[in-house]
């Protein structure tokens, strides 16, 4: 069984509960959290996630998670180690040279150029429980029309959290950029129709001020808005999610980061491998296995869209008015903590005997709708100007 799927699968059963979704009964958090390794053929995380991007790498005064996917990254690495050389002999030479400088500044400069990076050797103190969980979950009632939701999200936590929506009943719309589509679409394809199945697609350019009008129209006649960006990004384009969340009254805002709200972290970045080794899961593995390892592929991005899916749903159902923010460490933080305090021993028995199993086989999950191209729906959506 993979790490902390407990607490996901009662999150799960919990949305199934509020929404009454026959689509939701076959879904379960191992599936979820380990159908991307099984359809890439990714291997069990070690020292290097699953997915070959994040590395645990041994400094002088402790141990870092650097996360590199992007072509880019490479690029930065000259800066990050202050050498030219930094990068060119790939990750062997890129260990060895990481292997003088202590954590912190690392982590402080990587943050600075746009890097993700974290300690790996280190448990942070559990937190005050997200907000949103704190919300009274309303009486359960019969789905009549579903919610609508506009998911600017993009990769896996955001689009999952859509996903679970639009199973639940929601009817989603896939807002995209002509010229920065969603990157899960480069990747497995059948992952990718997992995740976006049924979703209609638009194409916005937020260039454009006819098109940031338009998305502004779409967002008034939300009920839910699924998003991923760094605040910054967002107000750039005059889009200021807080107050949409006040001017709309109705509207449930998820806000998915890396790291959280509020300086300095929110324009942090944050992926699924290194947020959850800020969380404390490297250090969690090593207590059940005996060395700093990742656990499972990128937890924290199914985890928090299985977390975000419940936080919307219940917004929904409490009539909205609801700004809803989540980061990945901060869902991993909880999870583990969580089930630390109620399981101990056992969670750790759990951990040894999955780590040592591999990731096994699981259920290849159908699509059971189209997937549609960027863009495709957008003569319906926006001639129609929503509701349709």
């Amino acid at each position: 069984m993979p790490p902390l799927t407990h607490g996901a699968d009662a999150v799960l059963d919990e949305l199934r509960r509020l929404s009454d979704a026959r689509p939701l009964r076959a879904i379960d958090a191992a599936t979820l959290m380990t159908e991307r390794a099984a359809l890439c053929g990714f291997p069990m995380a070690g020292a290097v996630s699953a997915g070959g991007a994040c590395h645990i790498l041994p400094v002088r005064d402790g141990v870092i998670a650097l996360n590199l996917p992007r072509d880019a990254d490479w690029e930065l690495l000259p800066a990050l180690l202050e050498d030219d050389q930094a990068g060119a002999s790939g990750w062997a030479g890129l260990a060895a040279m990481a292997a003088g400088h202590e954590a912190d500044m690392l982590i402080d400069r990587a943050r600075l150029l746009g890097l993700a990076a974290a300690r790996a050797d280190r448990m942070p103190p559990a937190e005050t429980p997200m907000a949103w969980m704190r919300m009274a979950a309303p009486a359960a009632r019969p789905l009549s029309v579903g919610p609508l939701v506009l998911d600017l999200s993009s990769l896996w936590a955001g689009p999952l959290c859509g996903h679970l929506l639009e199973r639940c009943g929601a009817r989603v719309i896939k807002v995209e950029s002509p010229g920065r589509m969603d990157g899960a679409r480069r990747g497995n394809a059948h992952f990718y129709g997992l995740l976006n199945q049924g979703k209609q697609c638009l194409s916005l350019d937020l260039a454009d001020p006819a098109d940031r009008g338009h998305l502004l129209d779409l967002i008034a006649t939300a009920d839910i808005v699924i998003e991923s960006s760094r605040p910054r990004a967002l107000r750039q384009w005059g889009i200021d999610a807080e107050q949409l969340v006040a001017n709309h009254a109705g509207l449930t805002w998820i806000a998915i980061s890396g790291h959280g709200r509020g300086a300095p972290q929110e324009d942090w970045i944050g992926y699924g491998d290194d947020a959850a080794a800020a969380a404390g899961m490297c250090v969690a593995m090593r207590e059940a296995v005996g060395e700093l390892v990742f656990a499972g592929d990128a937890i924290a991005d199914p985890l928090t869209g299985i977390h975000a899916a419940l936080a919307a749903w219940k917004g929904w159902m409490a009539g909205g008015g609801i700004f809803a923010a989540l980061s990945l460490r901060q869902v991993v933080s909880h999870c583990l903590h969580r089930e630390r305090a109620r399981r101990g021993d056992a969670m750790r028995l759990d951990l040894a005997r999955w780590h040592g199993a591999g990731s096994g086989q699981v259920p290849l999950r159908a699509i059971d709708r189209p997937v549609g191209a960027v863009g495709e729906d957008n003569g319906a959506l926006l001639c129609a100007r929503l509701p349709c």
